[in-house]
């Protein structure tokens, strides 16, 4: 079904929330923004890379920065030399880096990616507002899976791209995509957006979902664009697939967008990427480079780090985040909430018209007062649908399961405070 909504580019409502959590003083369980810093040694690269300006030139140098050396290292270090590292970079990101990223993708994937065919981005939007931009002309039908991220159909507005959108239905124990109705949407397309793990349900799309969307896409031809910035967060056996090694038939109409602002705990980082078949990449380049020139280069140096950590970082974040969800699933399940169990990522998305005291309320009214009377931010579900007949239908609240044990245990005490039967 075609959107009725107005070309109007919209303020995040999910950022409002966060604005509004702060004045009222209430945990803020609507933004995903973790507790944790990123990991130390990119913060140590990070700090060298702007103080001293150059990359480190050995081994032995590394070995004494991770010694906490810093300070006696920048003093000492190389001299009568141009700053690189707080410089530009190329646009499309330092060659070490994007090798990196090659590299990160045979480890995790056995998927063999050029670095040639990888730009790096202002974070996982930008990624996603240049593939936009690179497949799409204005009027070109762009398919967005309901309930979405926020800024999928506003990057389509702005580059004057229709949304269409198609539903994700909870159906017991599972979120369910209606085939048929995809494959209507698809015949008049230009691309699908594509989001898995999902936000804001937690579906992780299987491979047998996700090969019946690429032979529609084949069928249609059709681009696929996907979002993959929860890629590490997969529960109880759930697999992340990327469609581009999985399914090679469709691999020259794939762009993978992604990021580590999520995985690193560095959302403030703004450093994404994105994977794009060479015969778009002259394309991508440009576009990126007229928007945003770069990420920021002392960025990129740090970075690097995060591609290298240990495979027990990686698996530790399905464990903290599986926990920290299923703790606040159990807790909105005991006061009324109805839940479909997440799959991935780290939020949830829940029913609260059996809730006594929401009963009767709309979505922006029951997270208002969820906010005011009970001091927990959250989103209403609303922002996540594109027509007005589905807005009008939300039923759901978006709850953020990101933030630290401690913010959910009181989060937790004041929900069940309040709403607790």
């Amino acid at each position: 079904m075609l959107s009725t909504n107005n070309d109007s580019v919209g303020e995040s409502t999910i950022r409002l929330m966060t604005r509004l959590a702060n004045e009222y003083k209430a945990l803020n369980l609507s933004q995903g923004v973790p507790s944790e810093s990123p990991p130390w040694d990119m913060r140590l690269k990070l700090a060298w890379g702007v103080l001293n300006g150059m990359p480190l030139e050995s081994a032995s140098l590394e070995k004494k920065l991770l010694q906490n050396e810093l300070v006696e290292l920048i003093q000492n270090g190389p001299s009568g030399k141009l700053d690189q590292i707080n410089q530009y970079s190329p646009p499309m990101g330092r060659a070490d880096l994007r090798s990196a990223i090659s590299e990160y993708y045979k480890r995790f994937y056995q998927y063999d990616v050029s670095p040639d065919e990888i730009t790096v981005t202002l974070g996982a939007t930008e990624a996603f507002a240049s593939a936009l931009r690179t497949l799409g002309r204005p009027g070109d039908n762009c398919v967005i899976i309901e309930p979405f991220h926020e800024l999928y159909p506003n990057q389509c507005k702005i580059f004057y791209l229709q949304p269409v959108f198609v539903s994700l239905k909870a159906t017991g124990s599972e979120w369910i995509l209606d085939a048929n109705e995809l494959e209507e949407a698809l015949k008049d397309a230009k691309m699908l957006l594509l989001n898995s793990p999902h936000n804001p349900t937690g579906k992780v799309f299987s491979r047998d979902e996700l090969k019946a969307i690429v032979d529609l896409c084949l069928k249609h031809d059709v681009y696929i664009v996907t979002d993959e910035i929860y890629e590490h967060m997969c529960f109880d056996g759930t697999s992340h697939y990327v469609i581009p090694k999985e399914f090679p038939e469709i691999a020259d109409r794939t762009l993978v967008c992604n990021s580590l602002g999520k995985s690193a705990s560095a959302t403030g980082w703004r450093l994404g990427w994105c994977l794009h078949p060479p015969h778009v990449s002259d394309t991508y380049r440009g576009i990126h480079d007229q928007m945003t020139v770069m990420s920021p280069h002392p960025v990129q140096y740090a970075a690097m780090h995060y591609f290298t950590l240990p495979d027990e970082f990686f698996q530790g974040l399905c464990r903290k985040y599986k926990e920290r969800v299923r703790k606040l699933e159990g807790v909105l399940a005991s006061v009324g909430f109805g839940i479909v169990s997440p799959q991935g990522a780290y939020y949830l998305f829940v029913d609260y018209t059996e809730v006594e005291k929401l009963n009767g309320k709309s979505c922006l009214e029951a997270a208002m007062y969820l906010l005011k009377e009970v001091g927990v931010a959250c989103v209403p579900g609303d922002n996540f649908y594109g027509t007005i007949a589905s807005k009008q239908a939300a039923r759901h609240l978006r709850f953020a399961a990101c933030r630290s044990p401690e913010d959910l245990d009181e989060a937790t005490r004041r929900i069940q405070q309040h709403l607790g039967r």
